[in-house]
């Protein structure tokens, strides 16, 4: 008996550990994405909009998965909805090395997109499985306990990325050395970026499909080394026995499940709003690196400010989580998207290191917001949650639609960064006036649920 109430019953501690690693993976495939927006515009000489279609082709992917992993889910067994998604996630990543030796831009897209197909499954399935192996009042606790790995694995890809990949790209060490090769008095307004995208122009056709050739298999090749370590966890899923709780005919069909959720307008608010949060989180994370860049931080070093925004926003989340004690839900979104929106217009309006650290800063308030909207969204909503929370899995999307917006402003004055001044700001700045309108629309959604509160406690 005493058993039973554990946070991880004996009988379920190994099926808890192996899912649990799931929340690490996909952690590991979204921050070691981020980045490669920037890689790919300089190593495949894109605009600012063309690159930004690595976050399209990643997110859309959720879009796309998300409800048809709900329905077989529950139609199947979660065991075999994590399966899929392994087996999509591998594929995904393995389709890098075809799409190097290609050398084209659209072949990687379709690596993205296949492997949020499969993450669509992962985070689907995940997350209410890990809720079942154990009893029902430990339930929170142990997803809460499951999410803390998340980050470890974010941080692992952004580590990756800036060691593996960023580090040793050829194209990037033409800008250093660009820089590095210009008198200090002729530095000021140059860029490595920049300077490097105007060696590698220069360089002849030869040379050029050299540095590409090679920098194209520095980005291959820690995907496909996550391929393989993904294919192991695939083995590991279908030797492992998986206990599962039978699903009851509950007589909810998918389509009055729909019906019932979209009348409600605490469920709806929270699919818009959680599309436009997640869509401010991807613009403030994969963006870090070109407003770093704009003021001479190079690449790789960007990093270092990633690394920061996301310890930032672990940190946020435990204060969001005792301030959860004292607040509603609605009422803490609403204070935390009215910071997130002004340390934004700083970053708008501010200039040079201070406007980076700004930028940095919204982490702490982006904290909360998903796991928010989340509950406050499908609280109550019994069988129907289900199905519910495969649009809030959707919803992501918006980190497939808001990047390319944001691509387009950075373009407007040409490929660089600060080729334009839009109200006195460069337009790099500028550009984070979508993640503005977005924090606002959070904000307007938190307001109109300020007075909600469970009918239940766990």
């Amino acid at each position: 008996m005493e058993n039973s109430k554990a946070l991880v019953p004996k009988q379920y501690l190994l099926p808890f550990i192996i899912v649990t690693s799931l929340f690490a993976l996909w952690g590991f495939a979204n921050d070691i994405t981020n980045p490669m927006v920037s890689a790919f515009k300089k190593v495949l000489e894109l605009d600012n909009t063309k690159a930004s279609y690595v976050q399209f082709a990643f997110y859309i992917g959720y879009f796309c998965m998300a409800l048809p992993a709900a329905i077989f889910a529950k139609k199947y067994s979660y065991k075999k909805s994590i399966i899929i998604g392994l087996a999509l996630y591998a594929v995904g990543a393995l389709l890098f090395y075809p799409a190097a030796s290609a050398e084209s831009f659209g072949f990687f897209l379709l690596s993205y997109f296949v492997i949020t197909c499969g993450l669509a499954f992962l985070e689907t399935t995940a997350s209410p499985y890990v809720m079942t192996l154990g009893s029902e009042e430990t339930a929170t606790q142990r997803l809460n306990l499951a999410q803390a790995f998340n980050p470890i694995g974010a941080l692992g890809g952004l580590l990756v990325a800036q060691q593996f990949i960023l580090a040793k790209l050829r194209v990037e060490e033409l800008g250093r050395s660009a820089y590095a090769a210009l008198p200090e008095g002729e530095r000021l307004g140059q860029t490595a970026a920049d300077l490097g995208a105007q060696a590698y122009a220069a360089l002849d056709a030869t040379e050029k499909a050299g540095i590409r050739t090679s920098d194209l298999a520095t980005i291959r090749n820690p995907y496909v080394v996550l391929g393989i370590a993904v294919i192991a966890m695939l083995m590991l899923f279908l030797v492992t026995k998986m206990p599962e709780k039978e699903e009851k005919d509950d007589g909810l069909g998918i389509m009055a499940a729909l019906g019932r959720l979209w009348s409600q307008s605490r469920f709806v608010g929270g699919v818009i709003a959680q599309a436009f949060y997640v869509g401010a989180q991807i613009m403030c994370w994969t963006y870090v690196y070109q407003l770093a860049e704009s003021i001479g931080i190079a690449n790789a070093d960007a990093v270092y400010y990633a690394v920061a925004a996301l310890v930032i926003f672990l940190v946020g989340r435990w204060i969001g989580t005792f301030l959860l004690r004292y607040f509603t839900g609605g009422r803490l979104l609403f204070l935390f998207a009215v910071g997130a929106g002004i340390l934004t217009l700083c970053t708008i309006f501010i200039q040079g290191i201070v406007g980076l650290y700004c930028l940095v800063g919204v982490s702490l308030f982006m904290s909360i917001m998903f796991p928010t909207i989340y509950g406050i969204a499908l609280e109550g909503q019994g069988e129907d949650a289900k199905f519910g929370a495969a649009f809030l899995v959707m919803a992501i999307v918006g980190g497939a639609l808001m990047p390319v917006m944001q691509g387009k402003i950075l373009d407007i004055g040409g490929g660089g960064y600060s080729d334009t001044l839009i109200m006195g700001v460069p337009e790099v700045n500028f550009s984070f006036i979508l993640p503005f309108i977005c924090f606002v629309i959070v904000a307007v959604y938190g307001l109109s649920v300020a007075g909600y509160r469970p009918t239940s406690t766990d």
